[in-house]
């Protein structure tokens, strides 16, 4: 079902506390001023509370922003095409979708795949569009290196990736790679994509200084998505067609193997690299409904979590505390936990979420 959409699917708050100081007046006779005792100081102590947001791409045609204080949608970005991936900058202050041609009237699919889609960048603050950018056909993912310099999006049904200037929303050039290609991260330092290649068994390594392609790894058939710890020396990829988690030792390319659910679509990993968060989505006429949870350092399943049908986007909250997953075919965002493994919050946004994002 490679052709068909990707198979359908292929798709905290930050406390700060202010501490007031207390103007001491002018005492006569020399008299010092009295001291604030440590309880008074914990008084005056007031905290603020930032907002942080949830969004999701919906291929039906929108965005969605969600407040996760309050795990509702608070905002709604209409598209006319078919958004597939959503990512906000490191800074916080744009998110960016990708948007492949919808399909006409009369139209086929392979009708739509054929004309180049869209990245879409918008004002996180004042929820206005900055900038279209045309790319290739049908973009699948959308990331931001960490510096802030670039936003990549690959072009599934062109073989290679667009890299954009992100302060001038220009695009510098396109760097072909492997077949299909589809999820991707980038590493910390911003120097290397590491590209998953449906159409193939391969993830490539993208050189992004240099725009240029540097290397191929194996890693199973149909690769849809891939992680990389902080560190740069482990590369995770779901392997679709396979039921598994591939995890790579990039300093000699040795792979294990994890089995995880049906149908693995995105993974994400906690900041802290202790987790891998696998969302298993099956297809759309047996979809899967799970997230397996692996633990890096042991290499073993952990926990099996119950989401919603076509588990598909995952990304976990900036404290681990929490995972959020979209479910394509109940048009829910899942909200797990992660102490308990247990879904505390059922969230409705718009048909076929996909993609997600956490603004912090």
């Amino acid at each position: 079902m490679f052709n068909s959409k990707y198979f359908k699917l292929i798709g905290s708050s930050v406390v700060l506390t202010l501490t007031l100081a207390a103007c001491s007046s002018t005492v006569k006779n020399n008299t010092q001023a009295p001291k604030i005792s440590e309880q008074n100081k914990a008084e005056t102590k007031v905290e603020q509370k930032v907002p942080a947001y949830i969004y999701t791409a919906n291929e039906s045609g929108s965005i969605s922003k969600i407040d996760v204080a309050t795990n509702k949608v608070v905002e709604t970005f209409k598209d006319e095409g078919s958004p597939h991936n959503v990512q906000v900058s490191p800074d916080g202050k744009v998110f960016a979708y990708t948007s492949a041609v919808k399909m006409a009237k009369g139209q086929t699919e392979h009708g739509a795949m054929s004309m180049n889609g869209s990245a879409v960048f918008y004002d996180v603050e004042t929820g206005k569009q900055i900038r279209k950018v045309e790319v290739g056909k049908h973009p699948a993912h959308i990331v931001f290196t960490e510096d802030g310099k670039y936003a990549i999006v690959t072009n599934n049904e062109d073989n290679n990736v667009s890299i954009i200037d992100a302060k001038t929303y220009k695009l510098i050039n396109n760097v072909i790679v492997g077949k299909g290609p589809h999820g991707f991260r980038i590493s910390a330092d911003s120097q290397y994509a590491y590209i998953a290649n449906m159409g193939e068994d391969t993830v490539s390594i993208v050189d992004i200084t240099n725009i240029k392609e540097v290397k191929k790894i194996k890693v199973g058939k149909t690769p849809v998505t891939t992680g990389l710890t902080s560190d740069g020396k482990t590369l995770v990829a779901t392997v679709n067609a396979e039921n598994y988690l591939a995890v790579v030792d990039l300093s000699t390319d040795k792979i294990e193997k994890i089995a995880v659910g049906v149908g693995p679509a995105q993974v994400y990993l906690s900041t802290d690299d202790k987790y891998a968060f696998v969302a298993n989505q099956g297809t759309e006429k047996d979809p899967s409904n799970t997230i397996t949870k692996v633990n890096l350092t042991t290499k073993q399943v952990v926990a099996t979590i119950e989401a919603g049908k076509g588990a598909h986007g995952v990304v976990v909250s900036p404290d681990n505390k929490f995972v959020y997953v979209t479910n394509m075919y109940e048009a829910t965002v899942s909200v797990i936990d992660n102490e308990t493994n247990k879904v505390v919050a059922t969230i409705p946004v718009d048909e076929e979420p996909n993609g997600i994002s956490f603004k912090k």
